[in-house]
């Protein structure tokens, strides 16, 4: 059984909307900007890919809100290039971020623990239930009409490839002959920044924003921090050809390892990557020849790129095939990003065009890579999208081509 794509959708710092992005991402054009709908005074960086609502100016939006604003854009735009609409019908699978009450909430309600929240229940009850772990997945299936009691996953970073497994499983078992696979973060408040700042994992390039994403770059600094969704309809090729549906490609194959080697830190000999790479190769029923791009995880930290850098080589030899990173553009969107970048994989084989790795003028060369520094033409059938976890989370999906 193939599983088929016939739905993509796409929000990100670069635009609204799979063309917008798609565009934007070939030109090799940066998202990554000041923030502007939060005080960032103090902070250590103040700049990100802001997915910025025209309601921001009125209002502030929570975490909760922000997340299911972004995955109902991106999952109302995937239905439709599918030719679908609700009810679906079918399983919803969404990475999303372990959400939680942020500060400025609990303290306008007088409360700092669950506790308190709960016995201020008649005026607090409709935020603690904006909050609940999942409440935002429910009711996206409720505004959708899918089946079954949502598919809620959060593997940090790789959520949103964890996401695309759950749904082809969910397929191939039989248990249901389409789905949605999706990813959401809206994480990119003050509390957040600040503790990733705190960790020193951002980047400090506040002057230039659009030059502080640098994967693979002697001088990468740390990740931008950004917002984002992607959203991925799902079919046995069956059940799309039988309706009419346009196949956009396929997932052809997920794999995933966890290395259990710190609670932030992957393991710095690479050797979990090398078997979630192996693993989704495997599943695919593929070899390392067979792939012909490389969507890397490539958040532009010394020691992430490094490590990745490492386990390519060491699965795919010494002249790995050509690997970007489009965080570059639009930054880490965290729960999201393995949803939106094996969105851009299958748009990058539908274009047969390579999306860049910007802010390449100084490329780190002990890593042994050619990591596309502008968008070029490129035959190929296969992609392989990496996306790797805190705590050693590590996911990779292998997208085709359309026949």
């Amino acid at each position: 059984m193939r599983i088929a794509v016939t739905g993509i959708g796409i929000v990100t710092s670069l635009g609204f909307g799979t063309e917008a992005n798609w565009t934007a991402l070939a030109a090799g054009t940066s998202g990554i900007r000041h923030i502007a709908r939060f005080d960032t005074t103090g902070m250590r960086a103040t700049i990100a890919g802001c997915v910025d609502f025209p309601e921001d100016a009125d209002r502030t939006f929570t975490t909760a809100a922000r997340v299911e604003r972004l995955g109902e854009l991106a999952i109302a735009e995937a239905l439709a290039q599918a030719g679908l609409q609700a009810p679906f019908g079918g399983l919803l699978a969404i990475g999303m971020p372990p959400v939680e009450i942020e500060w400025p909430q609990r303290l306008a309600f007088g409360v700092t623990t669950y506790p308190e929240l709960l016995e201020k229940a008649r005026t607090a009850m409709p935020l603690y239930e904006e909050f609940l772990f999942g409440g935002a997945s429910t009711r996206l299936a409720e505004r959708f009409g899918t089946t079954g009691v949502p598919q809620v996953v959060t593997t940090a970073c790789a959520s949103g490839g964890s996401a695309i497994q759950l749904a082809i499983e969910a397929i191939r078992r039989g248990e249901t002959s389409k789905a949605i696979a999706a990813g959401s973060d809206a994480s990119l408040q003050p509390e957040t920044l600040i503790r990733f700042g705190l960790l020193q994992a951002l980047s400090t390039r506040n002057d230039v924003p659009e030059a502080a994403s640098r994967p693979f770059s002697l001088t990468r600094d740390g990740f931008v921090m950004g917002d984002g969704a992607g959203a991925l309809i799902l079919e046995d090729e069956d059940h799309a050809r039988a309706r009419g549906a346009t196949i956009l490609g396929y997932v052809l194959g997920v794999g995933e390892a966890a290395d259990t080697f710190h609670r932030t830190r992957s393991s710095p000999d690479g050797a979990a990557i090398v078997r979630c790479m192996q693993r989704a190769l495997d599943d695919a029923g593929l070899a390392p020849a067979d792939i012909g791009y490389i969507n890397a995880h490539g958040t532009s930290t010394p020691e992430n790129d490094r490590m990745e850098a490492q386990a390519v080589r060491m699965l795919f030899g010494e002249t790995p095939p050509p690997i970007s990173s489009t965080k570059s553009m639009i930054g880490h969107t965290l729960s999201a990003a393995g949803a939106i970048e094996a969105a851009i994989c299958l748009l990058a084989l539908r274009h047969q065009v390579l999306p860049p790795t910007i802010n390449q003028d100084d490329v780190d060369p002990e890593l042994g890579l050619d990591t596309v520094p502008v968008s070029r033409p490129h035959p190929f059938r296969a992609a392989l999208s990496n996306s790797f976890g805190f705590g050693g989370q590590n996911v990779s999906v292998i997208l085709g081509a359309a026949d």
